[in-house]
């Protein structure tokens, strides 16, 4: 049973990406908004990261949300893309290696609602640990 005060970070979203039209205007609304968080920016020319969160500019716009889902290893990428056919989702990309690295192994999935989601395995990596904890005072 999971206690009401205690939470887990970092076991299941890989990554949440926003494709803009205004790269400067994103750069300056999250750049404002994450400065007063204390969470810095990484930036590059046509992208920067916060943590999970990436901002490109480009087309077409990602619609509603693109949230990407950690995933153990292939095969549950694999298993991902399978359950989320079945459960009413559309393909937007099978599963299979993509660009991004060398071992980027992820699956694109449309829920019902339009939003892209993805399930993502990054090769072998050693975590420092398996989530963060997050325990509320009093």
């Amino acid at each position: 049973m999971v206690e009401m005060n205690c939470w887990q970070r970092g076991r299941l979203i890989d990554h949440i990406q926003l494709v803009v039209r205004d790269l400067e205007a994103a750069r300056r609304f999250y750049g404002a908004v994450l400065e007063v968080l204390c969470v810095p920016i990484m930036d590059a020319e046509d992208f920067f990261f916060a943590d999970e969160l990436c901002v490109s500019v480009g087309e077409p716009l990602t619609g509603r949300a693109h949230i990407a889902f950690q995933a153990q290893d292939r095969e549950t990428v694999q298993r991902f893309y399978d359950a989320a056919l079945a459960a009413g989702g559309t393909d937007n990309g099978a599963p299979g290696l993509r660009p991004y690295h060398a071992d980027y192994y992820a699956a694109f999935v449309l829920d019902p609602d339009g939003n892209n989601i993805e399930a993502v395995y990054h090769g072998p990596a050693e975590r420092s640990a398996p989530s963060v904890e997050i325990r509320a005072a009093g």
